[in-house]
């Protein structure tokens, strides 16, 4: 049973007893009842410069952790087309849908306008959250990071100069439902994303090992999902390890894969059809849905898939450079996909009985075997990129306090990029062997993956708009000009795949809705918690009055309470006091914050300072969410001390502070129990009183995350009835 101790202070400050009368804000410190001596000096952020070398370097690299999804769709996209004795001319129409939307969303879309919405680097659903949340005052309590508090405006991470003036921002400020609306959409993202990581690797291994059937009829059905089935439980045992352990291969892999599909595609090109490079034209996209109608209407959920893995381009950021991934997909990765699917449809053309079957009946028989295993082995590094994504994922949600903690492990010492999650990875093979189970062929798989795809596109989509309405400025019909035509495009693919909703579209929404009612319950939960702690804060004056009481104990060294309440002394000291009678000589109150944000710099990650109280302070401790967080007593002191030697106060209080990590320390943290009132509605008790309290019971505590010695922590018992 884990502890419940919340310190992600995320949404700490964000309740309406975040600023008071008495709660005034200094330059360069957090607001409270707090005498601070620190002044930020924020440096800017300044990107790195890369070279050519450096850039040409990074973007070969990419192309085994950025594109070996996309870069193995040619496996699954035409096989998954269902068309009734296709004709040479409905396969080049077919070419030019493929041509054109690979053109229109992952080159146009992502490559040259959603790469400039990073977040100081970062990319992802996360990262325009928290691009928006540098600009916008969120105030609702369900979101991710709400209401910032003064001071943060001193930190670099958040956007100097004027805010911006526009309507739109001030609807959302002033709107607690669009807020709501926006951290739900914001979720709903992260769920889809974290189940690619099951989707993905039934997806591709699967139907890498399907062109295995074309050799012998002898070869069933069963033997395939025996061997996708020992390949995934190997892929996710493996996990483990770490991806540095093959790191090293994944690039040069997916570079014989690009180079190979190429050669194969000049060659089916030149050999069986090259007038299908007619398709290039969108002049045959109007002639197939001309004559195909609805049937080409369906087409388009088979099609949107040859996008799947474009959005990792912009989720993959932060591990690269944007001028390296432009370069990599436009003059290598985009171009070898074209030709790719090129030669398909031109065998295709003369052979449409293949279609079910496009990528291995495509290929000459004199490289069969090599291209199977060069096959399986990209398919395997698309499976591998996604499963990681999903672990940053989450560490990214656990670190923004809206996932309940789960053990993350770093697997390697020099990249912090690389971790590893034994319980989010079991969850995924768990799902990703069942699919693989109960529908046994790609196809179906596929169009699961295709609507999990389609929704975070539109979803991005959306927050790309919003970042241009409300931080870019720009020009209304430009903001037109980019969201009424890609949300045109993309809602057209979307209700071709909910058309696929009875073969398998239905999966990525249970998986979304299982990893949704957690992160929702955990949000939610945590929220309330913060604010019952908020109302019942202790005032300065009632601390002082206990603290001179002539029946309190202070024994000697210093006790730590970890918090999530950024402003005010959190009620947990008033209980400790209560139930124990003493309180230590050196009391700190500890928040540790989470920023939406890769990294903290260091100068801006320790806020110390004293309360008016003798022997009282106050320490705020910030992280990036992909920070390695520890909290070590000592830096605390040192740091404590050397503020009061920058304010000219006495050598007698620093000595005092010495001798008391000498004599020992303690961390005292709040297990909290909350129960809703009966009074409350059937869903408030369903979920804290179930949900909540489940994971509440079964998460990890933040205190092993902090490498805290358990000798030296105390852990009170509290009840909340809310």
């Amino acid at each position: 049973m884990a502890e419940d101790l919340e310190m992600q202070g995320s949404d700490a400050g964000n309740n309406k007893d975040s600023e008071g009368p008495n709660e005034t804000s200094t330059k360069g410190s957090f607001h409270g009842d707090l005498i601070l001596a620190k002044k930020y000096q924020p440096s800017l952020r300044r990107r790195k410069e890369y070279t050519l070398v450096q850039t040409l370097l990074l973007a070969y690299q990419s192309l085994g952790v950025v594109y070996g999804d996309i870069g193995t769709s040619p496996l699954y996209v035409l096989s998954s087309v269902r068309l009734d004795k296709p004709t040479e001319e409905d396969m080049i129409g077919i070419l030019s849908l493929v041509f054109w939307t690979l053109t229109i969303i992952p080159l146009i879309k992502y490559v040259f306008i959603v790469l400039r919405a990073d977040d100081h680097g970062e990319g992802g659903t996360f990262a325009l959250y928290s691009y928006l949340c540098r600009h916008i005052n969120f105030r609702s309590k369900l979101t991710i990071q709400s209401t910032r508090l003064q001071s943060d405006a001193n930190m670099s991470f958040y956007t100097q100069g004027s805010a911006i003036q526009s309507k739109t921002k001030q609807f959302i400020e002033n709107s607690r439902a669009a807020q709501n609306l926006l951290t739900f959409v914001v979720l709903l993202g992260t769920s889809m994303v974290i189940g690619d990581g099951a989707l993905t690797p039934a997806t591709s291994v699967l139907s890498a090992l399907a062109g295995i059937q074309t050799l012998s009829s002898k070869i069933t059905t069963g033997y395939v999902v025996f061997m996708a089935v020992v390949i995934l439980l190997a892929l996710f045992l493996f996990q483990s390890c770490g991806t540095s352990k093959v790191g090293f291969s994944f690039s040069p892999i997916m570079f014989l894969w690009f180079a190979a599909n190429v050669f194969i595609g000049i060659y089916n090109i030149v050999a069986y059809n090259p007038a299908v490079l007619r398709g290039l034209s969108p002049h045959y996209i109007f002639k197939f849905f001309g004559k195909q109608g609805k049937s080409g209407w369906e087409v388009l959920g088979a099609v949107f898939l040859c996008t799947t893995g474009g959005e990792a381009m912009f989720a993959d950021l932060g591990h690269f450079n944007k001028r390296a991934i432009q370069l990599a997909f436009s003059f290598f990765v985009y171009p070898s996909l074209v030709l790719c699917y090129a030669g398909e449809v031109a065998f295709l053309s003369k052979h449409p009985d293949a279609l079910t079957n496009a990528f291995y009946s495509s290929i000459p028989k004199t490289v069969y075997w090599p291209m199977f295993v060069l096959a399986t082995l990209a398919a395997t590094i698309a499976s591998q990129s996604m499963i990681s994504a999903s672990f940053s994922i989450v560490k990214q949600s656990l670190a923004l306090g809206c996932f309940p903690r789960v053990n993350i492990k770093q697997t390697s010492p020099k990249h912090a990029g690389q971790i590893y999650s034994p319980e989010i990875n079991y969850i995924l093979m768990i799902i990703c062997i069942a699919l693989v189970l109960r529908f046994k062929q790609g196809v179906e798989i596929g169009n699961a993956y295709g609507v999990a795809v389609i929704w975070v596109m539109i979803i991005t989509t959306c927050l790309v708009t919003l970042v241009m309405l409300v931080i870019w400025d720009t020009k209304f019909p430009l903001i037109l000009a980019f969201f009424i035509p890609f949300i045109f495009i993309e809602g057209a693919f979307m209700t071709s795949l909910l058309n696929k909703i009875p073969q398998g579209g239905w999966v990525p929404f249970a998986i979304s809705g299982f990893f949704l009612v957690i992160m929702l319950s955990w949000t939610s939960g945590r929220s309330k918690k913060t604010s019952f702690d908020a109302e019942r804060k202790l005032s300065l004056t009632e601390f002082t009055s206990m603290l001179s009481s002539n029946d309190l104990y202070r024994p000697p060294g210093i006790c730590l309470f970890c918090t999530d309440l950024v402003n005010g002394i959190p009620p947990i000291v008033r209980h400790y006091i209560q139930s124990t009678n003493s309180l230590r000589e050196i009391t700190v109150i500890i928040t540790i914050r989470t920023l939406p944000i890769k990294t903290v710099l260091a100068e801006e990650r320790l806020d110390v300072g004293r309360l008016g109280i003798d022997g009282v302070y106050r320490c705020l401790i910030q992280f990036g969410y992909k920070d390695l967080q520890s909290l070590e007593e000592d830096d605390i002191v040192a740091s404590i001390v050397a503020k009061l030697r920058d304010t000219a106060e006495t050598e007698e209080e620093a000595e005092k502070l010495g001798k008391a990590l000498k004599k020992g320390v303690v961390f005292v943290a709040g297990r909290t129990i909350l129960k809703s009132k009966e009074s409350n509605g059937w869903l408030s008790h369903l979920v804290i009183d179930y949900l909540y309290r489940f994971l509440q019971k079964n998460c990890r505590s933040a205190l092993t995350s902090l490498k805290i010695p358990p000798g030296k922590f105390l852990q009170v018992g509290m009840h909340y009835e809310i």
